[in-house]
């Protein structure tokens, strides 16, 4: 199942996402159900995430959110996970 996380920062938290982005990327690579991912841009700023994943089911996906190094270190106001259907690519 492709869930599509999209994640917006909190104001003025880059140096938050700068601090956690290895951790952050560590995750990604060790969980191996990411199949796309890239920031949130406002000009050339960082504001937020795109992550495709692909997990069993809504659960997986909302474990996987809980436990993103950028989650646990508070970087996001909001945080949506949405069924998404790939059409192109």
């Amino acid at each position: 199942m492709l869930i599509a996380l999209i994640a917006r920062d909190k104001e003025g938290a880059l140096q938050t996402r700068l601090d956690n982005r290895s951790a952050h990327l560590s995750y990604i690579e060790e969980t191996g159900v990411v199949s796309q991912a890239g920031p949130l841009l406002d000009g050339d700023a960082m504001i937020g995430s795109l992550i495709i994943l692909d997990v069993e089911d809504m659960d997986a996906a909302k474990t996987w959110a809980d436990n993103d190094p950028y989650a646990k270190a508070g970087l996001f106001y909001s945080v949506e996970l949405i069924p998404w259907k790939k059409v192109i690519g």
